[in-house]
């Protein structure tokens, strides 16, 4: 059980971040079903459809082990979604686990296509351990785009996965133009490291290379703890 002063802090961390939505027009929820997820995503016209990672149809997500966050507008359409599952690789490694296409189908002999591949360098993923939360799927409508939404979705997916999971690391793979633009430091990753993910889903139609960004479980807590205490001065 988390410590109650823990509880206490991510608590007011997450309602800042949706209060900081609602004051942009949007408001948020969370659920934990996968499947409504892929029915709100695929009728969300201008996203591309959602990685094999987050579609229960090939990589199944229990209800405690991953959650999506949808943002609606003033008129009630969807304007920004995330979502974030939890791997438990006590046994094995983050790079392990993409290599051996695990972390994009829960039956890799039954889904993957023969010419599937993904290669992962980076040292980073090497280390991860553990409970690991993928934090992925990050869409904003274009007329929200530039309005510090990528910050909200972040913080929410760093409040509510330290609030389920304290998870011993939080990561994403993300294109390089997202670093080179700044939308990954605004998202509020310590580290970031090429070659995360070399992939090819021939099925999926997906060919990417992407950098590998991530905290530490520890660096997540201090993260909520630092921000909830500054909110509190600045309130003060």
């Amino acid at each position: 059980m988390k410590n109650p002063v823990d509880l206490l802090h991510v608590a007011r961390f997450i309602r800042n971040y949706i209060v900081d939505a609602s004051q942009r027009g949007i408001k948020l929820s969370l659920g934990v079903d996968f499947r409504e997820y892929i029915s709100i995503s695929q009728s969300t016209p201008t996203k591309r459809r959602t990685s094999p990672i987050f579609r229960p149809d090939r990589s199944p997500i229990a209800s405690e082990e991953g959650f999506w966050v949808v943002g609606r507008d003033n008129g009630n359409e969807v304007a920004v979604l995330e979502a974030v599952r939890l791997y438990d690789l006590s046994s094995s490694s983050f790079a392990e686990h993409l290599e051996s296409l695990k972390a994009f189908y829960g039956s890799p002999t039954q889904h993957a296509h023969p010419h599937d591949k993904c290669v992962c360098i980076a040292e980073g993923a090497k280390r991860m351990t553990g409970k690991v939360a993928y934090h992925g799927d990050v869409w904003v409508r274009r007329d929200y785009r530039g309005i510090g939404m990528t910050s909200i979705l972040a913080g929410i997916a760093f409040g509510v996965s330290f609030a389920m999971w304290s998870p011993d690391f939080v990561c994403a793979l993300v294109a390089h133009w997202a670093i080179d633009k700044g939308v990954v430091s605004r998202y509020g990753y310590a580290h970031q490291e090429r070659g995360g993910s070399a992939l090819r889903l021939v099925e999926e139609g997906i060919v990417d290379d992407d950098w590998l960004v991530w905290l530490t479980g520890e660096e997540l807590r201090s993260r909520i703890v630092s921000k909830e205490k500054a909110d509190l001065g600045l309130a003060l």
